[in-house]
């Protein structure tokens, strides 16, 4: 495949990176240490379309296309892995399904409140203490219709963004056993009986607030249904497959950072007289970060391209995900390696970037998965 952004693409790139660089990463930091998320950014994200990248303007949005998406991802994952994180699971996970799936209703009443910067975001609910990856047969979360009204009882685990967003999108049993036993539901955040836990205790992404979730007999009216009942577990996997390429695009964010820090560090610091950049160690490291990103670069626009043409593109996210996500911590392995001490100390940034980057092997679909869902690809 012969690439090349086009002058539009490329202007996208240069504001985006201009901005984030002012707003979101010279608070990444702060954003880490403290836990606090990085709003003051996010409200100025609104007007930039950072908040709609992919709903269609008339309810707000900036309606860009697939590989802008994932240019706009990279350059927040650049800046600050918790604040890119919590855009792109509101943007990907949240608004995703809203547009792909909803209702003309839905989407005039939601989509404008959630691209504008004034409100707060939305998140997508999946995950239970004993569903992870298997969701087809792990959801207890349930939903009853009683009337002209949805009942849910039941738990959720690692939910993103649950304490800061307006919008929910959660994944209940509306049905017996089987595939067809799952649907969406839209949850506004503040209905009574959700119940939204601390925040986590993570490794990194501190900024990007993850919960535990309980929903006590939480009534929503019936046309709260998301899409068609029933085919919940469908439109899951469509929504996952588009936020592989948005976190595989992430980590390249984070894993170049981490490179130009790495770089920076290897042509200042000296040892045996002359700068680390000169041994050929910290080459041969250097060589395989800056290879190895722009090989996961184009993986991921290739994965968009192709859903920007409307063809099949489950496998080339999947792969694009797994490659570049194992790409970004062994990039960012090595730049705390090339900064030696100092690089495990918290007052240089690769410390922070490695942690950070340690989920996206995890969160939607982890390596093992995407290889099963790539092996089933191949094998038909």
């Amino acid at each position: 495949m012969e690439f090349e952004l086009t002058d539009e693409q490329r202007a996208l790139r240069d504001v985006i990176h201009t901005f984030v660089a002012a707003e979101v990463r010279s608070r990444a930091r702060h954003t880490d240490e403290t836990g606090e998320f990085n709003w003051p950014a996010v409200r100025k994200m609104g007007p930039l379309g950072l908040l709609g990248l992919e709903v269609p303007e008339e309810y707000g949005g900036a309606a860009l296309d697939a590989i802008s998406v994932a240019i706009a991802v990279e350059e927040l994952g650049w800046a600050c892995g918790s604040t890119a994180l919590a855009i792109a699971a509101h943007n990907g996970l949240g608004l995703g399904p809203v547009v792909a799936f909803g209702s003309e209703e839905q989407k005039q009443y939601w989509l404008p409140r959630l691209t504008s910067g004034q409100g707060k975001l939305a998140c997508l609910s999946l995950t239970e203490p004993g569903a992870g990856s298997d969701l087809k047969g792990g959801v207890r979360t349930r939903a009853v219709r009683e009337g002209d009204s949805w009942v849910i009882n039941g738990a959720k685990m690692w939910m993103t963004n649950a304490s800061i967003s307006d919008l929910m999108v959660v994944l209940c049993r509306t049905g017996d056993e089987g595939s067809n036993a799952l649907s969406h539901i839209l949850v506004p955040s503040d209905t009574p009986g959700v119940v939204i836990g601390p925040p986590q205790k993570k490794m990194g992404l501190h900024g990007s607030p993850t919960h535990a979730v309980a929903f006590d007999g939480v009534r929503v009216p019936a046309e709260n249904l998301l899409g068609v009942e029933g085919r919940g577990l469908q439109q899951t996997m469509m929504t996952l497959d588009s936020g592989r390429v948005g976190i595989g695009a992430l980590a390249i964010g984070l894993a170049q950072a981490a490179y130009e820090e790495a770089v920076k560090y290897a042509k200042e610091r000296e040892a045996f007289g002359q700068p680390i950049a000169n041994f050929q160690a910290i080459q041969w490291m250097l060589a395989d970060a800056a290879t190895e990103i722009e090989a996961a670069r184009l993986m991921v626009y290739k994965a968009a391209w192709l859903k920007g043409l409307k063809r099949p593109y489950g496998k080339m996210a999947s792969m694009a995900k797994l490659f570049a996500t194992e790409m970004s911590e062994r990039v960012c392995r090595n730049a705390i390696q090339i900064h030696g001490g100092y690089g495990y100390s918290s007052e240089f940034e690769v410390e922070r970037m490695y942690r950070d980057t340690r989920l996206m092997t995890i969160g939607e679909g982890t390596s093992e998965i995407q290889r099963m869902v790539i092996a089933r690809h191949i094998l038909g």
